[in-house]
């Protein structure tokens, strides 16, 4: 019998996509396969930070057996356990003013803790029946939470023993990781690296890539293929023809203008969360590392030039942009048609794009990378491989587009022509029917409850990443509340009242932990020995 097993990869392009590629594959497939990187050479860029999700460690370094303190003090990293939205909900002093950030009383969380239950039910439900009820007006966050005046006073989600006691996520030097996993694909994977530069795609019969030409006269040949060339698409879009699907009809921005600023660590601390600050067309990150913090507004080049955001941008932060260094960024949002064509297979920017306002560009890549080895094919390349692996794609793009699009859509801050349009935003219809469950009272998707489910089943959590706390943080944050409580909470008062208990444990714990925990600076320069 003809073997038919995939014997080679190719990897066009490096970076952070290329060589998460190259590392996760190595290790999903083994030693019989080999890993080629094509990367071009590399054109020196700034470091601005990058934010995650907190599933990143378990399901890609902790999948390729490197320990989380290793990378992070190979990558600058720091900790998020959360993202706060400043300037949401009315127009604050995050624009046109120098340094303002921290100062605004308008901010809510988006928390990676875990929700706690109650008789079966997110606490969530507990809360919307006290707040429309009159009985609270402890922001839902504050009140549902213990991580809020953790983070407010910028504590670790660590304690010094290296105990770990909630949820997080983390930021890190983009740069730093493509590095460390370049070395780690090489060196101990076996990957082969090649400096050069794609010239042409050779197309066999089949209209399959068979091989890459390059500048320097090279012919590499491969079984399959991964495109992560960015934005280009030089395979997906160029060789395969297919189309990339645009979907600013759903989100606005357009543009990105971003730098990294020197931090004084000791005097003002490290926040463990990212920050998103709205602007007048768009909305800002920051993303705090040991000594520096990584920054950049996204904007809508419709209702802003790009002179006029640079300005904001830098006034925000009292910065001069004459003499600042700054990436100009212009990007495509929406996602290929099919992300697998062939026998090539879209990754990161090469598949497709949404603003960071969650951090989903490295979750984006690691998510298919996982569906990719899970769908992995011979060279018969059966149709049904790829359709799975492409409707996995489509869900989780479309799904997180709509989350996005929600901050937006719900924001009831107003007062430009860019806010103002972001309200006659089309809507999805499986984002309708989602609005419409969390307006009648019930769960969008229920929460996960305990760390063990979190992590216990990638599959079930890929097809059910934006949950129902997730939901509750960002529409109750910006004051989008359910029409009526869970109906069948009425029901039952004795169970209403027994989760005042739960209330007042998570008052109880906020108090202990803010006793006990040591600064996320403190807690870094341990961990990095700075």
């Amino acid at each position: 019998m003809e073997d038919r097993r995939i014997r080679k990869v190719v990897v066009l392009g490096g970076g952070t996509a290329g060589w998460m590629a190259a590392s996760y594959l190595g290790k999903a497939l083994g030693p019989a396969v080999t890993i080629t990187v094509l990367e071009a050479p590399a054109i020196p860029k700034i470091g601005v930070g990058e934010a995650t999700v907190p599933n990143l460690h378990k399901t890609f370094f902790d999948f390729l057996g490197i320990a989380e303190e290793e990378w992070m003090r190979e990558c600058n990293a720091s900790f998020k356990m959360g993202i706060k939205f400043t300037n949401w909900r009315t127009p604050g002093r995050g624009e046109a003013t120098a340094r303002p950030y921290g100062d605004s009383v308008d901010h809510y969380y988006h928390l990676f803790g875990l929700l706690p239950n109650h008789e079966n039910q997110p606490l969530s439900h507990y809360w919307t029946h006290k707040k429309l009820s009159g009985q609270t007006d402890e922001p839902f966050d504050y009140a549902c939470y213990r991580e809020p005046p953790i983070m407010d006073q910028k504590l670790s989600p660590r304690f010094m023993d290296g105990t770990k006691w909630t949820n997080y996520a983390w930021h890190f030097d983009a740069n730093l990781v493509a590095d460390f996993l370049r070395r780690f694909a090489t060196t101990k994977q076996g990957a082969v690296h090649v400096e050069d530069k794609m010239t042409e795609a050779v197309i066999d019969q089949r209209g399959h890539v068979s091989a890459l030409k390059t500048e320097n006269g090279r012919t590499i040949e491969g079984d399959l293929f991964i495109d992560c060339s960015g934005f280009r698409g030089l395979l997906i879009n160029q060789a395969m023809k297919e189309p990339f699907l645009d979907m600013s009809d759903h989100l606005l921005n357009d543009s990105a203008v971003a730098t990294q600023i020197p931090h004084d660590d000791e005097a003002e601390g490290v926040e463990p969360y990212t920050g998103s600050i709205a602007m007048s067309s768009g909305w800002a990150w920051k993303i705090p590392m040991l000594g520096r913090f990584g920054t950049g507004y996204v904007f809508s080049s419709r209702f802003q030039s790009r002179d006029e955001a640079t300005l904001e941008f830098c006034n925000m932060w009292g910065v001069d942009p004459e003499t600042q260094p700054l990436n100009q960024i212009k990007f495509r949002v929406g996602r290929n048609r099919r992300a697998w064509v062939k026998n090539v297979v879209s990754i990161g920017l090469a598949s497709c794009f949404l603003e960071p306002l969650e951090s989903t560009g490295i979750y984006f890549v690691y998510a298919a990378l996982y569906q990719l080895a899970k769908h992995f094919p011979d060279k018969n390349f059966d149709s049904i491989l790829q359709e799975r692996f492409n409707a996995e794609i489509e869900t989780m793009f479309d799904d997180s587009r709509d989350f996005v699009q929600g901050h937006f859509s719900f924001a009831p801050r107003n007062d430009t022509a860019f806010w103002q349009a972001c309200k006659e935003l089309k809507l999805a219809d499986d984002f309708q029917e989602k609005v419409r469950m969390y307006k009648a009272g019930l769960a969008v998707n229920m929460p996960i409850t305990d760390e063990s489910t979190y992590y216990a089943n990638f599959d079930a959590e890929f097809r059910n990443f934006w949950n129902n706390s997730n939901y509750y943080c960002i529409f109750a944050g910006l004051d989008y509340l359910p029409d009526h409580a869970l109906p069948s909470l009425a029901a039952r008062p004795e169970v209403l009242d027994s989760a005042e208990v739960v209330f007042a444990e998570i008052k109880r714990k906020q108090k202990e932990l803010m006793a006990s925990l040591p600064s996320t600076y403190d807690y870094l320069k341990q961990l990095h020995g700075k």
